[in-house]
């Protein structure tokens, strides 16, 4: 071989790409220790040396945090679920009163896309927002972790769960609404979302409506949930709804987990002749902006997205300083609008 190995050349030899090597001449635990022994013995094979300057040029602070979104499914191209997007202009201006540049991109679900920003040393840290199937998701929080790559997610707060999170009391949430709902003299409210582990926010949610109709003497009615809406789009929505109505359960008021299922269900009930709410009352959660312009405007469960960017990008940047740093629920609130409504006489 002509000329000083580089470490392109050992990952040719090792089968390998060119960031596994990188993070095995690190001693990442992210790459087996069989695969570091055999690369660590190709490069010194090849006489491999490591430019000392530019890697401690590497480990300066890049002054740049990473927003990585997961692409979801949404109604137009822009894959990005409509809740984040005023948590995004929040994150945006607290990074500017930070001094830190933010880079956007979308989550790769490649095997190794959690190294990508530490490898190529394009970020400080990272903030993640969706994540899909959280079960899919912690495995690659794992490997982060692994890593020592600092980050923080929007998301449940689950116990024992790798990282920092900042997330909204859903359980609180589910709770107040349902509660509204009973108030309003309704006894049979159905609920839209997949409450699994794999969705652990839908399932807190479902949770803390569950606990709401214990408190107050009613069953919690296996027929009342529509459990195979994993999505959240205004579509599953109104699949939801139409399924609801096609098993002949009788219901007069619907708690969906999230807005956009909410809307879809109300356009559902409109096709179908229903009154909202005069018949059926319908809520939703995460209050986005189309929910005050929805007909009727609907009711919904708020969570403070510009607290919630606030904290994100301080909570990163405590890690990156190496100050301790836990995760954080913030309470959840009801904004109350027409689309709920206390029942008709008979």
């Amino acid at each position: 071989m002509k000329g000083k190995a580089t470490s392109f050349d050992i990952a040719y030899h090792a089968g390998v790409s060119q960031s596994t090597v990188s993070r095995a001449l690190r001693n990442s635990p992210s790459v087996s220790l069989d695969t570091r022994r055999r690369i660590q013995a190709i490069a010194k094979q090849l006489n491999y040396k490591v430019d000392k300057n530019a890697s401690s040029l590497r480990r300066q602070h890049a002054t740049t945090l990473a927003l990585l979104l997961f692409e979801d499914p949404t109604s137009d191209d822009s894959l990005i679920n409509p809740f984040f997007l005023s948590m995004l202009g929040s994150i945006t201006r607290t990074c500017a009163r930070q001094g830190y540049d933010l880079l956007i991109s979308f989550q790769q679900l490649s095997e190794d896309w959690h190294a990508d920003y530490q490898d190529a040393h394009k970020a400080d840290g990272l903030i993640l927002l969706g994540y899909g199937d959280y079960l899919v998701s912690r495995d690659r929080l794992r490997k982060l972790e692994a890593q020592g790559t600092h980050f923080v997610r929007w998301g449940a707060v689950v116990e024992g769960q790798p990282g920092i999170s900042v997330g909204c009391d859903n359980v609180q949430g589910g709770r107040l609404m349902t509660e509204h709902l009973l108030g309003l003299g309704r006894r049979r409210i159905a609920f839209i979302g997949n409450a699994s582990a794999h969705c652990p926010e839908f399932l807190d949610r479902y949770l803390g409506h569950g606990a709401a109709l214990r408190a107050a003497g009613l069953p919690v009615d296996p027929a009342l949930h529509v459990d195979d809406a994993t999505d959240s789009t205004e579509e599953v929505g109104y699949r939801a709804l139409c399924d609801l109505r096609a098993r002949g359960v009788a219901f007069d008021a619907v708690f969906a987990a999230s807005d956009l299922l909410a809307i879809g269900a109300m356009r559902a009930l409109d096709d179908a002749g229903v009154r909202v709410p005069a018949e059926v009352s319908v809520a939703g959660f995460d209050d986005i902006p189309m929910a005050r312009f929805a007909t009727p405007p609907l009711t919904t469960v708020v969570q403070n997205t510009k607290l919630a960017g606030e904290l994100l990008v301080e909570r990163l940047l405590k890690q990156i300083r190496g100050e301790p740093v836990e995760s954080t629920m913030l309470p959840a609130e009801l904004v109350i609008r027409r689309s709920c409504g206390a029942r008709s006489a008979a």
